[in-house]
């Protein structure tokens, strides 16, 4: 994975949808309130005592990460783990990194993390079984290519039909590419890495990815550029979620955690630093 220092994913970041400055609207089914002193390092049942897992993909992308590294709190991601730990009670010391596929992370059966951040978004299906937290991010769709590319000429949702779309497998960008291209058919890799080199090599004419990740894509590619943003499918909001293990104990904990830093702020802060403003995203109709 080619990656570009803190700095320069900063600046980038500055590119990023102007939707997603909005705070997190929380699902209709949040869980209630916890008391607090229930939810403290000293009495959660996590892997191992004293101890918060988490769980991240290989490799961890921008601007959800940064240098693949998930422990350095670099990142939009990577710092809310760690604030989620915090309001937990655990220290930074306190927390432990896995690495693992996107995929296997939504498997059903035992987990090897507490919790895991990979921008899952929220679905009933996957809720089948794994359980979620409340939202932490409300998601759009963008559509990244190079100049050299059809794709490049794109100003329409009819300009999509018929053009060679890439994703990551088992992500809702894969079904928000096959709502776009039609007929044709979209190619799935198992990382958005795999998914960059198939567009630098022609396989692929456009990449669909959350929008973030769109423009950190487009940041890595020689001559690469934003499309524009896949519109939402109407009264459906995709929004992603902390994931857990199947009805876990520390799902309702997490969840407070989560909607307690989004009425603190420290959610709206995250963004600002890490995922700000966009305005170079167009909405394609």
């Amino acid at each position: 994975m080619q990656t570009s220092s803190v700095a320069g994913w900063k600046a980038s970041a500055v590119a990023v949808a102007a939707c997603l400055a909005v705070a997190c609207a929380p699902t209709a089914d949040t869980v209630p309130s916890v008391d607090p002193r229930k939810c403290a390092k000293d009495v959660l049942s996590t892997l191992y005592p004293g101890i918060f897992t988490v769980g991240a993909d290989r490799p961890a992308y921008p601007p959800w990460y940064m240098g693949d590294n998930p422990a350095n709190g670099e990142g939009f991601e990577s710092a809310l783990a760690y604030a989620v730990a915090a309001k937990l009670q655990y220290q930074p010391v306190d927390v432990r990194w896995v690495r693992v596929p996107f995929n296997a992370a939504l498997a059903p059966g035992p987990k090897n993390f507490d919790a895991n951040l990979s921008q899952f978004s929220i679905t009933e299906q996957r809720r089948a079984a794994v359980d979620f937290s409340s939202p932490y991010f409300d998601v759009t769709q963008g559509v990244v290519t190079v100049r050299s590319s059809p794709a490049a000429a794109v100003h329409s949702l009819a300009d999509l039909r018929g053009l060679r779309l890439g994703t990551q497998v088992g992500t809702t960008s894969h079904t928000a590419a096959v709502a776009a291209a039609g007929q044709a058919a979209v190619e799935v890799y198992n990382t958005n890495v795999d998914a960059k080199m198939a567009l630098v090599e022609g396989e692929v004419d456009a990449l669909v990815a959350d929008l973030p990740t769109a423009f950190a894509l487009a940041n890595e590619l020689r001559d690469g550029l934003i499309v524009g943003q896949l519109p939402p499918t109407e009264g459906d909001v995709e929004q992603f979620g902390i994931v857990l293990g199947h009805d876990s104990a520390l799902t309702r904990c997490v969840s407070w955690a989560v909607d307690s830093l989004r009425e603190d702020g420290t959610l709206a802060r995250l963004r600002q630093r890490w995922l700000a403003d966009a305005g170079n995203a167009p909405v394609l109709h």
